[in-house]
């Protein structure tokens, strides 16, 4: 006898709290005091003047929301004006906005993939790209992380086949758990090389290295490379872009599911990643204050220094890496906690954004606890 839906759900939260994989959504005030050093606000800007000032401005001229999809009354001039902004900062043609980076990167690989598509996805891509390949029903194949040489075999052989598919290379410009960096340079080459398709993710390399890596690398504007970004994280607003050629950005308009039956991007975030896009060119000393913070705090705690902006502290397990979490926030330190399944080696680690908005004093404090702290869980 089938068990029941109660039943499932009561033994599905057991086991999550045996493992200590429990989550929990807390809350905070708007006012909150704690050093935030677990969020994606990498320069700042979430609550910079310039950007809160936009957005409320956008609020007041557009409403609360873009009122339907973009091609039916949902494209404002905001977004014209954003894309055109994104597009500019990235070395990009053209560019697309979406109303999350989730809904970027679903609309991007199952716009382009399908049955007859082959996708070749590095193992530590985010849960988005995982999902994206998955609706298109793309053949997946998952290679080593970061390895090139797995990724350029698999081009080969496929290029060999009497018929040979359409592929997509699947890649993040710089993880977010581990923070390390792709091979963007050897990765574009092989796929220049065998007619494939290049996806990166700069979720977490926009802002942090400027225009981002594909743009620092000189990759922006190639054909067989094409870019989503995040607005959430270094442009402290919510939504995403697709970056290209005109070409792809016509093509995702008519066939990206996530943009076409998807509300438009509001206006207030629309004008506050807008105001952000305009701070980052502004202020090109901001990355290479979290490069100085990068390497600071990894020589203190021991860790390799990560080419983003976010520290990651191995801990002995799940429960020590909550134990430490929880002992950082009584301090007044706000880190992350990341367990299985979030984390792709399977290690449960804290997580510990290097934030350029963070004060000088705060920062100083911030890496004083967490000295203490992770010294303690090592023990």
């Amino acid at each position: 006898m089938t068990s029941s839906w109660s039943e499932w759900l009561t033994a599905q939260a057991a086991a999550r709290e045996a493992a200590g994989l429990t989550r929990t959504l807390r809350p905070r005030a708007s006012q909150d005091t704690v050093i935030d050093l677990a969020g994606n606000d990498y320069l700042g800007f979430a609550r910079h003047p310039a950007v809160r000032g936009a957005a409320a401005a956008a609020a007041e001229e557009w409403g609360g929301g873009a009122g339907a999809s973009r091609l039916v009354t949902g494209t404002l001039a905001l977004h014209a004006e954003l894309e055109l902004a994104l597009a500019r900062l990235m070395r990009q043609p053209a560019a697309l906005v979406f109303s999350t980076g989730y809904h970027a990167n679903l609309g991007v690989v199952t716009a382009l993939a399908d049955r007859d598509t082959r996708v070749i996805s590095d193992a530590h891509v985010h849960a988005s790209l995982i999902d994206a390949t998955r609706l298109s029903r793309a053949v997946i194949e998952v290679v080593p992380h970061n390895d090139v040489e797995a990724v350029t075999s698999r081009l080969a052989a496929l290029t060999s086949q009497p018929s040979a598919p359409r592929t997509l290379v699947l890649a993040e410009s710089i993880y977010s758990v581990l923070g390390d960096a792709a091979p963007l340079r050897e990765l574009a080459a092989a796929c220049e090389e065998y007619g494939a398709l290049l996806v990166v993710d700069e979720a977490h390399g926009l802002g942090v290295h400027g225009p981002g890596l594909v743009a620092r690398l000189g990759l922006a504007g190639q054909e067989h490379v094409v870019v989503a970004a995040t607005l959430s994280k270094a442009l402290g607003s919510q939504g995403g872009a697709v970056l290209g050629s005109p070409a792809l950005i016509e093509h995702l308009v008519n066939r990206a599911r996530p943009f076409i039956f998807d509300t438009g991007l509001a206006p207030a975030a629309a004008a506050a990643a807008l105001a952000a896009t305009q701070l980052i060119e502004a202020h090109p000393e901001l990355p290479a204050l979290i490069r100085r913070r990068v390497d600071e705090l990894a020589g203190l705690l021991g860790v390799p220094a990560p080419d983003g902006a976010v520290l990651s502290v191995p801990m002995p397990s799940p429960q020590a890496a909550v134990e430490a979490a929880a002992a950082c926030a009584e301090q007044g330190v706000r880190v992350g906690c990341f367990r299985p399944p979030s984390v792709p080696d399977g290690m449960s680690r804290l997580r510990v954004t290097c934030s350029a908005g963070v004060g000088d004093d705060d920062w100083a404090r911030a890496t004083q606890v967490l000295l203490e702290i992770t010294k303690g869980a090592a023990r």
